[in-house]
């Protein structure tokens, strides 16, 4: 097949203007993305580019605790993915369906892609506090209050309390309930702002 573009361009044109957000990174810094990547996050290209992937989580903290999941997993099978809150450039906050396909097995981070798509459509976000979002992670962890309130050094009834208020945010009974209104997703690829 000829064409005007070489292989190269075509493959440049794919990337740049795919309709779902792409991010190539290295050891957790933005090399490059394309335009849907940009305009979801309320950023140019130009000012992503060889940032940290930090400044696009609600808070650093929530960061840190999220940025070694799916290490394992990549190192394995190459392939992560998960849904997770996001932090646009205005601060406003919601979901994203992340999906990642390392280079590097041996190294997950330190050569990777990654597929954005904005949930916003179908799952709007809930204003969480922090600490919400904090515990509601850990119990996508499958831990437990106890196991809760020993990491986030607080009492396992103020982890209760907060588990209360999440139930009776998102209308549910139970802990399943409340992982079926994050879209029906095993809590396994619920990874709740707390958290590549």
């Amino acid at each position: 097949m000829s064409s005007e573009f070489g292989d190269n361009s075509l493959a440049e044109l794919a990337f740049i203007h795919a309709p779902v957000g792409l991010v190539v990174t290295q050891n957790r810094v933005i090399r490059e993305c394309n335009a849907a990547f940009a305009l979801m996050f309320g950023y140019s290209r130009d000012e992503l580019r060889d940032q940290l992937f930090s400044i696009l989580y609600p808070s650093q903290e929530e960061f840190v605790n999220i940025r070694d999941r799916g290490v394992q997993q990549l190192r394995t099978t190459n392939t992560y993915w998960d849904e997770r809150i996001m932090a646009r450039k205005d601060a406003t906050l919601f979901w994203c369906r992340v999906r990642g396909h390392t280079f590097t097995p041996e190294n997950p981070l330190e050569r990777a892609v990654w597929s954005f798509a904005d949930l916003s459509a179908v799952r709007p976000y809930l204003p969480l506090t922090r600490r919400e979002r904090e515990i509601l992670s850990h119990l996508s962890d499958g831990l437990t209050s106890k196991e809760i309130a020993l990491k986030l050094d607080i009492s396992y009834r103020t982890v209760e309390v907060y588990r209360a208020k999440l139930l009776k945010k998102f209308g549910v009974s139970n802990t399943g309930g409340l992982f079926h209104s994050l879209g029906g997703i095993d809590s396994e690829h619920v990874v709740s702002g707390n958290r590549k």
